[in-house]
């Protein structure tokens, strides 16, 4: 396909998508996201979304972190948790959020590096 026929989903790399990438760039583009299995119903919990190592220059950094959660059954999807701009030099791209899920679902996070593109993750969240 060529490059400038390819749709938004086309451009977004996962850790499994850039096999072909070195493999320090997967690693330092990768959003990790840190949460639990399973959690219960309507009761709060934490989780974690970082991207690093990486350059944290004007010239190379990471620019923002969305945070979205696809929720099983429901008619329109995925919801938007958050949007966290990072200023090179002065933030790092790490965001702590704390969840209320009512239904299981998988929470996905999206990240701009201004050199390297979009980049996601996705973690699977079971509610009890």
């Amino acid at each position: 396909m060529a490059e400038e026929n390819k749709g938004l989903g086309d451009l977004i790399c996962t850790y499994d998508t850039a096999a072909d990438e070195a493999m320090g760039k997967r690693e330092s583009h990768t959003p990790r996201i840190e949460a639990p299995d399973v959690v219960k119903a309507d009761e709060a919990f934490e989780i974690k979304v970082s991207v690093g190592p990486h350059p944290n220059k004007v010239e190379h950094s990471i620019r923002w972190i969305e945070v979205y959660f696809r929720e099983e059954g429901r008619d329109f999807n995925p919801l938007v948790l958050a949007r966290v701009a990072f200023t090179p030099a002065y933030s790092e791209p790490k965001v702590a959020l704390w969840l209320n899920l009512r239904k299981s679902g998988t929470i996905f996070a999206l990240q701009y590096c201004n050199v390297h593109g979009l980049w996601s993750a996705e973690k699977d969240v079971g509610v009890e």
